[in-house]
């Protein structure tokens, strides 16, 4: 009977896995010493040029915005309120009459807090503490989308009784256009940057490997442009003055930092 070990074929089989073991042992010992000898050793990095570029864009701005606070006191809190809640309510009918949309009209905050005055001081003591009223205070805050109409109505809510009229600001209502149009041409200019740098050097430009942009910011400068004096006067508003606003003029800048291979 034939033994496994003097069959021919077996043995052509044995052979075979044998031959491609040590294959396999030799070529995984190669790459094991190729990667051992690579240890320590600091690997070359791609040769790179950061080029900067700016953007800019000037608009006139077609949105006002500003806000006004209404404020009353009483002895107790209840007739404050009242008082505070007939004013107010006058003010945002004369607002929404004068065109102002719903959705630009935000109250900014509303508090109750109580006023005290101080009897019998002296420079080392404050004095008793005494209750003088209860104060009601609500601030809103007005966008005006019609820049003519702003100076009307700051003064048409002063004649209501508004105090601290404040932040009047411009701006655009659509910036993110706007920033979005100074980054292209950041861009452009880094782009014709690169290349004049890249032939002062004396290479040529690969691929880019990475991008940075400052956050798109609004600078203002002054224009000789003046808010409509002639809106109607209100009943009892004989003489009235309104203020003129020069609007000034939006700069939108964008800076960019491009990073390219060179070769």
């Amino acid at each position: 009977m034939e033994t496994l070990n003097s069959n021919p074929l077996f043995k052509k089989v044995a052979t075979t896995l044998f031959i491609v073991l040590v294959a396999f042992v030799a070529v995984k010992t190669i790459r094991e010493i190729k990667e051992i000898s690579h240890l320590g050793k600091m690997q070359m990095a791609p040769t790179t040029i950061n080029v900067s570029g700016k953007g800019e864009v000037l608009a006139t701005p077609d949105i006002a915005t500003f806000s006004f606070t209404v404020r009353e006191e009483a002895s107790i809190v209840s007739k404050a309120q009242k008082m505070s809640t007939e004013k107010m309510n006058a003010i945002l009918a004369y607002v929404k009459k004068s065109n102002v949309e719903d959705k630009d009209v935000k109250t900014l905050s509303y508090s109750i807090y109580p006023r005290y005055d101080y009897q019998n001081g002296t420079n080392y003591n404050p004095g008793k503490q005494i209750l003088a009223a209860y104060v009601v205070s609500q601030t809103i805050e007005i966008k005006v989308r019609k820049l003519e109409d702003a100076g009307s109505l700051l003064t048409g809510i002063g004649e209501f009784g508004a105090t601290d009229v404040s932040g009047l600001s411009f701006s655009i209502d659509k910036q993110d256009d706007l920033a979005r149009e100074a980054r292209d041409k950041a861009i452009v200019d880094a782009q014709v940057e690169a290349a004049k740098l890249a032939k002062a050097l004396g290479v040529k430009l690969g691929s880019m490997t990475s991008f940075y942009e400052s956050n798109p910011y609004p600078m203002y400068y002054a224009k000789d442009v003046m808010m409509s004096a002639s809106a109607p006067m209100m009943a009892g508003g004989e003489g009235r003055v309104t203020p003129q606003l020069p609007s000034g003029e939006n700069k939108v800048t964008s800076n960019v930092t491009v990073t390219y291979e060179v070769r």
